[in-house]
C-alpha cells in the first residue's frame, strides 16, 4: 500500500484525487499549502505527491525540488487548471514525473498515477558512494542531480553530452564516466575539436596510410581507432567542422571508417561522450550543426551548473583545492579565515571552477609561511570586484554627486596590470614556470608586459 499527498486549495479536487487513490487500495493525505506540503512532506515517507502550481502561499513549481527530496524522495505528478509549455518545461527538468491537467480524465489521472507507483517499486537507485569522482568535488543538490545522471550513464554505452559553462569541469564528468564504466581498462582519448587544424582533421581523426600525402612516409593510427574499446571523448564538439560532421554521423552509427589513402574500412569500437559550452539546439537551428548529428550525441545530458549557481560548494572546494597545493609546495595545511570565505562566497567566479583553482593556488603561494587565509591573499582582481560589489548603491552615487576627478580608463587598467605583475614576481620568486601557469599567460607575453611596466626582473627561467 503506498501513502500519497495531494497539494491543492480546491477541496474538490482534494477529493475527486482522493477517490483515485483510494479506489488503487491506498491511502491519501490533504495539504492546502505550500508550507504544509513542504512540512508534510519532509515528516512522512510519501511515495508519490499531486502537486497544484496556483497555491494561496506561492507557485508549486518553486517548491517541485525541495518536495522531490524530502522525507523519501517521492515521485511528483504536476497538476494544473491551466496548460502551460513554459511551466511543463519547468517541472520536467526539475524532476517532475509528470505534468497533468485537472481536465484529465480520471482514467488519464488513475493511469500516471500507476505508472508511477511502479516505477517507484522497481527502480533502483545508483549508489552514489561507490562513484570514482575523479577529482568532482561538490555534495550540493545541483552537483547531486548530476552525479546521479553519471551513474545512470555509467552502466551503459550510450552517448553523452556534457554542457556547461568554460571551467565548469567538463572534461572531469567526462573522465568519471570513463573509470566508471566498463571500459575503465581501456584508452580515454581526448579531441580538442577547437584545436583540429582544418587541413588535416580527417587524418587526425580517422588515421593514415603510408603515402597517404606528401610526409606520410608511415602509417598511422586515428584518434578513433586509439579509442577502441574505450571512450573517445570530443571536447567543444560545436567547433567540428560542419563538412566533418557528416562523416562522422555515419561513424556513429556504423563504427567502421576509412583511413585517408585507406583502400578498405577499420572499426573501432568506442563509446562516445562529448561536451560543449555551446547551445548545440540553436546551432542546429541556424544550421551550424547537424540535427542528426545532435539526436545521435545525446542520448544523456548532463548539464553542469556555473559555480555561482552552487555556491554551497566553494567552501568544500578552497579547502580540497588548498590541500592539494600545500601537498603539491610540501608545506602545512592553512586555516582560513571567515573573511576569506565570505571573499569567495561573494564573487561570481565567471570563470567557475578553474578559476577558483587559480586563485586558490595564488592564495597558497603567496602565504605559504603563514598559518592563516585572509581575502589579502587573493589575487587582486578578485578582491577589487568584491570590493565593488559590496558598496552599496547610494554610496555610488554619492560619490557621483561629488563630481570625482576621473582619468582615462586605460591608465587604470595600467596601474591594476602593473600591480598584479609585481605581486606575481614577488609570489614565484621570479619562476617563469610559475608565473606562467599561474597568470595564465605565454611565456612572450608575460616578457612583454614586464618590460611595459618596467617591474624589475628578479624572474630566473628554469631550466
Amino acid at each position: 500500500m503506498a501513502t500519497v499527498l495531494v497539494v491543492d486549495d480546491d477541496q474538490l479536487i482534494c477529493d475527486l484525487l482522493t477517490d483515485v487513490v483510494e479506489k488503487l487500495g491506498h491511502r491519501a493525505y490533504c495539504a492546502y499549502t505550500l508550507a504544509a506540503a513542504v512540512e508534510e512532506a519532509s515528516s512522512k515517507p510519501y511515495d508519490v505527491v499531486f502537486l497544484d502550481i496556483n497555491m494561496p502561499d506561492g507557485n508549486g513549481l518553486d517548491v517541485l525540488s525541495q518536495i522531490g527530496k524530502a522525507g523519501a524522495a517521492p515521485e511528483v505528478i504536476i497538476i494544473t487548471g491551466l496548460g502551460d509549455p513554459d511551466g511543463a518545461e519547468i517541472a520536467i527538468r526539475n524532476g517532475a514525473w509528470d505534468y497533468i491537467q485537472k481536465s484529465s480524465s480520471t482514467k488519464d489521472v488513475t493511469l500516471t498515477l500507476t505508472r508511477a507507483l511502479q516505477y517507484r517499486e522497481k527502480k533502483g537507485r545508483a549508489p552514489l558512494a561507490l562513484l570514482k569522482r575523479s577529482g568532482i568535488v561538490g555534495s550540493s543538490d545541483e552537483m547531486s542531480s548530476c552525479l546521479n545522471v553519471l551513474a545512470q550513464a555509467a552502466g551503459s554505452d550510450a552517448s553523452v553530452l556534457i554542457t556547461g559553462e568554460t571551467g565548469t569541469g567538463k572534461e572531469l564528468f567526462a573522465r568519471a564516466l570513463h573509470e566508471n564504466s566498463s571500459r575503465f581498462a581501456h584508452n580515454f582519448v581526448v579531441v580538442d575539436c577547437t584545436a583540429l587544424p582544418e587541413t588535416l582533421v580527417e587524418s587526425v581523426l580517422f588515421g593514415y596510410e603510408k603515402g597517404a600525402f606528401t610526409g606520410a612516409d608511415r602509417s598511422r593510427d586515428g584518434l578513433i581507432r586509439q579509442a577502441n574499446r574505450g571512450t573517445l571523448f570530443l571536447d567543444e564538439i560545436g567547433e567540428l567542422p560542419l563538412v566533418l560532421q557528416k562523416s562522422f554521423l555515419r561513424v556513429l552509427q556504423e563504427h567502421r571508417f576509412r583511413p585517408v589513402g585507406g583502400e578498405s574500412e577499420i572499426e573501432s569500437d568506442f563509446r562516445l561522450v562529448c561536451a560543449t559550452n555551446q547551445n548545440c539546439d540553436k546551432m542546429a537551428e541556424t544550421g551550424r550543426f547537424r540535427t542528426d548529428l545532435l539526436f545521435r550525441i545525446r542520448t544523456f545530458t548532463i548539464e553542469l551548473p556555473a559555480l555561482r549557481s552552487r555556491r554551497g560548494d566553494i567552501k568544500e572546494l578552497a579547502i580540497h583545492f588548498m590541500t592539494k597545493f600545500c601537498d603539491r609546495y610540501q608545506i602545512g595545511t592553512k586555516g582560513f579565515s571567515p573573511e576569506f570565505f565570505d571573499a569567495l562566497v561573494a564573487y561570481d567566479w565567471p570563470g567557475n571552477v578553474r578559476e577558483l583553482l587559480s586563485a586558490m593556488e595564488w592564495a597558497i603561494t603567496v602565504a605559504r609561511h603563514e598559518p592563516t587565509l585572509f581575502p589579502k591573499h587573493l589575487p587582486t582582481e578578485i578582491r577589487v570586484r568584491v570590493a565593488r560589489s559590496s558598496v552599496k548603491s547610494a554610496s555610488v552615487g554619492a560619490r557621483e554627486d561629488a563630481g570625482p576627478t576621473l582619468r582615462p580608463i586605460e591608465s587604470y587598467r595600467d596601474q591594476m596590470e602593473s600591480q598584479y605583475l609585481q605581486e606575481l614576481v614577488t609570489a614565484t620568486k621570479g619562476d617563469i614556470k610559475s608565473a606562467c601557469r599561474i597568470s595564465g599567460l605565454s611565456r612572450s607575453r608575460l616578457y612583454a608586459l614586464l618590460k611595459k611596466h618596467s617591474v624589475g626582473l628578479p624572474i630566473k627561467e628554469n631550466s
